[in-house]
């Protein structure tokens, strides 16, 4: 097309273009098409291309990247300031005691008639060890009769007390009597034994998120008493303690299970 346009250019200039300036027009005419924005020229069969750009931002740390706070320190005098700590930490203490009394009389490889005899049960909005309502007695080795003649209206809670001790016991009634069969010291046994040390464990733990709650309770109702930064850290305090407590505890089930299934 250039070379056309040139030699119409001659014929009207009625003389030749020289080459030197036939080269500079063929430059400034590809000059020309390479940076305008007409299109006059371009072949029907071409196709226009949209051209986009974009900003590439380097990424960020993602969420689980996140470094996990520490324990909070905890501080007494802080505490002290907005519950009475040391009820909190006897209430906790109390929890960590009982679970240690359940796990010595309910959770050993043999159920003596002995740990039966100081089974506690829920009678009449009371509680009574079963030896103080019932006769309790061996007929066999593997076997212990329990005798409610005296009290069979207690009969259902005993019975309750007893799949709820965690000794892994199956007790029949027959009447006012309940037959225990004392299980055998199989795998399975000891497997079922180290369940119910994992469940007392849960009990205690829901036990403690309860005390925590209460006293974090008493904190709130102090908030508009004290700054802001104060009943946070306190409440931060409270959960933290409550956690040491459920950490020991778990040490103890740990202990227990691998007592009850031979481990070191």
């Amino acid at each position: 097309m250039i070379l056309s346009v040139l030699q119409q250019v001659s014929s009207n200039l009625h003389g030749p273009i020289s080459p030197f300036f036939q080269s500079k027009a063929i430059v400034r005419y590809f000059t020309v098409l390479s940076t305008s924005s007409s299109i006059w020229c371009r072949p029907s069969h071409w196709r226009s291309t949209s051209l986009t750009s974009e900003r590439f931002y380097s990424k960020g740390k993602e969420k689980g990247d996140k470094k996990k706070k520490g324990p909070v320190a905890i501080n007494e005098e802080e505490i002290e300031e907005l519950v009475n700590v040391q009820h909190l930490k006897n209430d906790l203490q109390k929890g960590i005691d009982h679970l240690k009394s359940d796990y010595v009389k309910h959770l050993s490889l043999r159920s003596t008639s002995g740990s039966i005899e100081s089974l506690p049960v829920e009678f009449e909005g009371d509680t009574y060890t079963l030896q103080e309502i019932a006769q309790v007695g061996r007929k066999g080795p593997q076997l212990l009769v329990v005798n409610l003649s005296g009290f069979p209206q207690a009969v259902k809670n005993v019975l309750k007390a007893i799949n709820d001790s965690g000794m892994g016991l199956n007790p029949q009634q027959d009447g006012t009597t309940i037959f225990i069969s004392v299980p055998k010291v199989t795998r399975e046994y000891r497997e079922s034994l180290a369940k119910n040390a994992k469940a007392l464990f849960q009990k205690f733990k829901d036990h403690s998120r309860d005390i925590q709650n209460r006293y974090i309770r008493e904190v709130k109702k102090k908030e508009k008493e004290v700054s802001s930064d104060l009943a946070h850290s306190v409440q931060q305090q409270i959960h933290s303690l409550t956690e040491q407590f459920v950490s020991e505890a778990e040490k103890i089930m740990i202990a227990k299970q691998n007592e009850l299934l031979g481990k070191d």
